[in-house]
């Protein structure tokens, strides 16, 4: 099955059943996407899908094919601009402490920022939102609202 991941054609020989998690993490090699539940509960898997965030533990590599994938490697390397401005946000608010669901957080934070009317600062119940369904061990929900906002003012 040939995917686009990253702005890059891969081939991937698996069925296409398996969930896209471990075919990028197993197959591609990209492991910044990470498995919390396996449930599609906590978001540590989100990747994006011709731009939407989606959890990947429970997306079938079929429902990717002739469509783009995004992982955290290719949304925090600096090529896109809003991708950019949550990472250095995500570092200038020290938001992880384990770190575990980061990956997922910042994907969350993207897609949201992307969608959100540019030049509107987004609220904080519409950040509580857009985030919820990603979890957050550590209870660093704080730091990642001052981030998504400190983000969304760097690109209004």
């Amino acid at each position: 099955m040939k995917l686009s991941v990253n702005n890059r054609e891969t081939v991937i020989d698996a069925d296409p059943a398996m969930p896209l998690l471990w075919a990028l993490r197993d197959v591609v090699g990209l492991t910044g996407t990470k498995f919390g539940c396996g449930a599609a509960q906590c978001g540590a898997c989100t990747v994006h899908l011709d731009g939407q965030a989606i959890r990947s533990c429970i997306t079938p590599i079929s429902d990717a094919e002739g469509k783009k994938l995004t992982t955290i490697e290719a949304a925090t390397d600096g090529s896109d601009r809003i991708g950019a401005a949550v990472h250095a946000a995500w570092v200038k608010h020290d938001v992880a402490q384990c770190g575990y669901c980061q990956s997922g957080q910042i994907m969350s934070a993207i897609a949201f920022l992307k969608s959100h009317p540019r030049g509107k600062l987004p609220t904080t119940a519409e950040i509580d939102q857009a985030m919820d369904g990603n979890i957050c061990r550590c209870g660093t929900y704080a730091r990642i609202r001052a981030a998504v906002t400190d983000a969304a003012r760097t690109i209004a």
